[in-house]
């Protein structure tokens, strides 16, 4: 007897995750006779946990079509980190509650890291209670730092935006540098791994060209380094264009944008505003005329940019989840193999869960330059390939036109249950 299907959203949204969610919606759909209803919870694991599910069948498929080409989490994600089975077993025990309650028998869990580690929970939880469950991770995260996996997906289109606005930005304080600014600062997203910073290297074709400094969190900020780089830099080219990732540290290992204080869901502290930090020291140390500017959401939700083999990947990713779960896996993640790189090809792997959950993929030391300022040709090599190509979503009256689910929910059947 068949069952159905539950697939949800997890932590910071990419231009291409729905691009996944559609390539899992016609996965199921085109193999009903296995599968049942495919709901979607609302907001991610809370939306499961609350009871707030959405009957995917009622969209129709110029909604599901449309979602290849729009950005942002079109079910609604969080950022909620299910405790350890000893620390809250009621939380897993109500999953299953919900699971039991509408004939659920596959999850499809859609994140990074932290959702990796949930999907392999759930998948440990329902084995212990005797529930019956295909968990499936499908992989996103614009950080790009899930291990066995080449390339997550949702980097290839942040880096190819953060490419983009670099060289362009670059054009602009290079025209203006004779009166005006010499130093321009760019921050973007990236707390342990320094992938969305090195991509930015990718728009210099030569020394002279910007980004001139790139500062990875893998290597220790050194002020008096930082700054003799700098003005070696602006005595050469009369500016300095700088890409920064949130999270570079001293060499006490502490962020210099972190609030101390401040923790997300995730327990991650707090980052953003290191870029005004930089700026400051280059003010004092230097009395350079400087600008600044933070990527935040604009990287991760820059669909209009969007890398066509980010699109294609996500969306594979997502169907093949599904062909996996009727094969009788669980607890595994579909990933990304390269099989070649000049001609660029790639295919896709399964790999268990507990390979992936609570592990993180950092910048290899052969992908920055030996002064720790910029990236090597081997960095660039892994990166051009994921940015290439171009899949513009369709416009209306001179805008993007994305699309919306309808999201319609159904009645629930259980008790409200407390988060």
């Amino acid at each position: 007897m068949k069952k159905n299907a539950v697939y949800a959203q997890s932590g910071g949204v990419t231009a291409v995750i729905n691009a996944s969610a559609a390539g899992v919606i016609d996965a199921c759909r085109q193999n009903s006779a296995q599968i049942g209803t495919l709901y979607a919870g609302e907001n991610g694991i809370v939306g499961i946990l609350n009871e707030e599910l959405i009957d995917t069948s009622l969209e129709p498929q110029s909604v599901i079509d449309g979602l290849r080409y729009t950005p942002s989490g079109a079910f609604g994600s969080c950022r909620y980190k299910l405790k350890s089975l000893e620390q809250n077993r009621r939380e897993y025990e109500r999953l299953i509650e919900v699971f039991k309650a509408y004939d659920i028998g596959y999850f499809f869990y859609n994140g990074g890291n932290d959702s990796a580690d949930t999907c392999l929970k759930v998948s440990q939880i329902a084995a212990e209670l005797g529930y019956p469950i295909k968990a499936i991770h499908i992989p996103k995260t614009i950080d790009n730092d899930l291990v066995v996996t080449d390339n997550c997906p949702g980097f290839g289109s942040v880096a190819k935006y953060i490419a983009t606005s670099t060289r362009e930005a670059g054009y602009d304080v290079e025209s203006m540098r004779k009166t005006s600014t010499k130093v321009f600062i760019l921050e973007v997203m990236g707390r342990n791994a320094g992938w969305i910073a090195a991509a930015s290297g990718v728009a210099s074709e030569s020394v002279e060209q910007p980004p001139h400094i790139i500062l990875f969190p893998e290597v220790v900020f050194d002020e008096d380094c930082f700054i003799q780089k700098v003005k070696q830099v602006v005595d050469s080219y009369g500016y300095c264009v700088i890409v920064v990732s949130e999270g570079i540290k001293d060499r006490y290992g502490m962020a210099l944008s972190a609030s101390q204080h401040t923790v997300d869901d995730f327990g991650h502290q707090l980052l953003g505003g290191v870029a005004p930090v930089i700026a400051g020291i280059i003010k004092k140390r230097l009395g350079y005329k400087y600008h600044w500017a933070v990527a935040d959401y604009l990287q991760r939700s820059a669909r209009h940019i969007a890398a066509s083999v980010d699109v294609e990947q996500a969306y594979a990713l997502g169907f093949r989840g599904v062909e996996m779960a009727l094969a009788g896996a669980n607890a595994v993640m579909p990933y990304i193999k390269r099989v070649s790189q000049n001609p660029y090809r790639w295919e896709i792997g399964q790999v268990e869960l507990h390979k992936v959950a609570n592990h993180e993929k950092f910048m290899p030391r052969d992908f920055i330059s030996e002064d720790g300022f910029h990236i090597t040709d081997q960095c660039r090599e892994y990166i051009i390939p994921l940015i290439t190509g171009e899949d513009y979503p369709p416009y209306k009256n001179g805008l993007p036109a994305y699309v919306r689910v309808n999201k319609q929910h159904l009645p629930k059947k259980l008790a409200e249950f407390v988060l």
